[in-house]
């Protein structure tokens, strides 16, 4: 358990030190719950980077059912999208190993 938040924390982090690095905002703008495109932090333009940043950054390719604003609304929203989708991976290789 305590891996797996070591695991969510630093997934956190390394997205939103990116969404601060490209909006070249403060790191006291930018909180957990900011509605990154409702306030206008983020385009259509920031979500093909921030798709490139996360298969980049996380190995993962996000597919375009995926594509949704609970999916991409805030850094908490993107950061759980991400840690179920590398969570998801992480149990297909297992289930892979296990044959």
């Amino acid at each position: 358990m305590k891996n797996s938040m070591t695991k969510d924390r630093r997934i956190h982090e390394k997205l939103l030190k990116y969404i601060i690095e490209v909006t070249f905002l403060d790191k006291d703008v930018i909180k957990d719950d900011t509605l990154l495109f409702e306030e206008g932090i983020f385009d259509s333009m920031g979500l093909l980077f921030l798709i490139d940043f996360i298969r980049d950054t996380f190995h993962i390719d996000t597919k375009d059912n995926e594509l949704l604003v609970e999916n991409f609304a805030s850094v908490n929203s993107i950061a759980a999208f991400i840690s179920k989708r590398i969570g998801f991976e992480e149990s297909k290789k297992l289930v892979i190993s296990d044959k």
